[in-house]
């Protein structure tokens, strides 16, 4: 970013300081920061996930940025059932099993009822990868040994390519100038073709030159073993995350693909690198870095 003439700001967004300094004349905040993860403490997700998001709110404010546009995620709607088709019409759920969906909720209400002097988007992308990534690709790749297929393994999802995400952030800045009137409205935003899961997993596993996951385990016994794991590391502190959650053990076993017609309507959003054009890209990344 340095050699691209950027001017970086490092700072923590639950600190209103850093935030406040870093929202000093700019026209607009893509607000794309978060505690991901399936495991920690509520307050470590709730300081960053709302408290952050509440401050950059209020530095908006203060500093009379017209313009927010939010990163939330699909998962905040997530019930653990499958979800096939879903718009933004779909309610939050009464209860949530890991923390990273719950907080993530509370900020896009936060964003929602930010007022009239802000003008805002909230953009729910779904199993965001592509070269560079730091989370889901790596997350896939370093456990490749100890994956297994939970369910019957056919199951589908909505993933997006990097770079299609990015460019839906860039579409609903411009359209929010054009149409404030879209201010507030929540998008889901993907591929715009569900794949399924576990070949989806399979895929990135072969661009990185690993063999696929054949053992598979039942959704139920998965399940299970996540709410053993999970009470058990509560009761002995164990820090580190647990093999499976409730969780995980949900998002790994439904489908969970949205209706982007609201963003094609609305934003004129359309993919511009299809997953197969993305695979090559990754695979040509992952080899560049053997």
């Amino acid at each position: 970013l340095a050699s691209m003439g950027v001017e970086q700001f490092q700072g923590d967004i639950a600190d209103k300081t850093s935030v406040e300094k870093a929202c000093k004349d700019i026209d607009l905040v893509f607000h794309v920061a978060a505690k991901a993860g399936v495991w920690g403490k509520y307050s470590d997700y709730y300081r960053a996930n709302v408290t952050g998001t509440l401050n950059i709110i209020d530095a908006c404010k203060n500093n009379k940025v017209p313009k927010l546009i939010y990163t939330s995620s699909p998962s905040v709607i997530f019930d653990g059932t499958d979800m096939e088709g879903v718009n933004e019409s779909c309610p939050y759920p009464a209860n949530y099993n890991a923390h990273y969906p719950k907080t993530k909720a509370l900020a896009e209400q936060a964003v929602r009822a930010a007022g009239d002097n802000l003008l805002t988007v909230i953009l729910r992308p779904h199993l965001i990868w592509g070269p560079e990534d730091s989370h889901l690709v790596p997350r896939i790749i370093s456990r490749a040994k100890q994956l297994i297929i939970v369910g019957n393994g056919k199951n589908v999802v909505d993933t997006i390519y990097i770079d299609n995400a990015a460019y839906a952030h860039i579409l609903a800045a411009e359209k929010l100038d054009e149409d404030p009137g879209i201010s507030g409205n929540i998008y889901f935003i993907s591929q715009g073709k569900p794949v399924l899961l576990w070949e989806m997993i399979n895929n990135i596993l072969k661009a990185g030159g690993l063999p696929p996951i054949k053992r598979s385990i039942s959704h139920k016994t998965a399940w299970f073993i996540g709410a053993f794991l999970e009470n058990a590391y509560t009761l002995l502190n164990i820090k580190s995350e647990p093999k499976m959650t409730r969780f995980v053990a949900d998002e790994l076993a439904k489908s969970h693909w949205f209706d982007i017609g609201a963003a094609q309507n609305d934003l004129g959003y359309i993919p511009r690198v299809s997953t197969e054009e993305g695979l090559n890209k990754l695979e040509s990344w992952l080899k560049s870095r053997q």
